[in-house]
């Protein structure tokens, strides 16, 4: 099969659009049955009680604000080596969620640390350096925006979204490189997870909806995305007038 082709808006656009309600059904039946493990499975932590739970929600969304930032900064790259409308359009689709998981992130971190720490924020280094990854969303979201020209506006995001990257690895390996409040991982690709399997468990199943609701919003942002720029090719107006 020639995958080169699924490249062109003009071929992706309707398969984006067969696709996403796939991925946001997945979503959907994964998020139920996490929560269930969250709140009625998952045992009550010896240490943090009942409050320990808002972490199925946190670490999950914390995960993906950073790997989301990591995915646009590698669409970019694609778009600027090979001068992709498509790539561009991608990494321009899933800022948006990136910002919302984000955001997410810092509220359930703010509403884990009150009982825990006594207070709704402090500046830790993993909580300002997770600050400055939505500032950078907004930024990122901001540029684009500002620029009339789309091309130029394309390379300029990619420019910004590659540069400012190097703060994800400072999110993660900030509570190694200085003290901080903010715990440590409690899940390790090279150690042992530090929690019950049943934790362990709806913690991933809950990464995996989240994981599977970005795929299916951003191709519906995509679809649009598409739509707004080749508004005026006829292939679009035929292909708008079919749905």
């Amino acid at each position: 099969m020639n995958w080169y082709k699924f490249s062109s808006p003009k071929t992706f656009y309707p398969v984006a659009g067969s696709l996403a309600p796939y991925f946001l059904g997945v979503a959907g039946a994964l998020l139920i049955l996490g929560l269930y493990i969250a709140f009625f499975l998952a045992p009550t932590d010896f240490q943090q009680g009942e409050a320990y739970r808002i972490i199925f929600v946190h670490v999950p969304a914390a995960w993906m604000s950073m790997f989301v930032y990591l995915i646009m900064a590698g669409w970019s790259v694609v778009g600027l080596s090979l001068n992709s409308k498509l790539s561009y359009m991608m990494a321009q689709a899933l800022a948006p969620t990136g910002a919302i998981f984000t955001f997410l992130a810092l509220v359930t971190g703010s509403l884990w640390g009150k009982p825990m720490w006594g207070a709704w924020w402090v500046w830790d280094a993993r909580l300002t350096s997770e600050l400055i990854l939505l500032f950078l969303y907004v930024g990122y979201m901001a540029l684009h925006s500002a620029l009339d020209d789309v091309r130029r506006a394309d390379r300029a995001t990619a420019v910004f979204a590659l540069v400012s990257a190097v703060n994800v690895p400072i999110i993660y390996f900030s509570v190694k490189w200085w003290n901080t409040l903010h715990q440590g991982a409690s899940v390790s690709l090279t150690q042992a997870p530090a929690m019950a399997k049943i934790m362990l468990m709806g913690m991933l199943i809950m990464s995996i909806s989240f994981w599977m609701y970005t795929i299916g919003v951003a191709l519906l942002r995509l679809q649009c995305i598409i739509a707004e720029r080749e508004r005026e090719i006829i292939w679009m107006n035929e292909a708008q007038r079919s749905e």
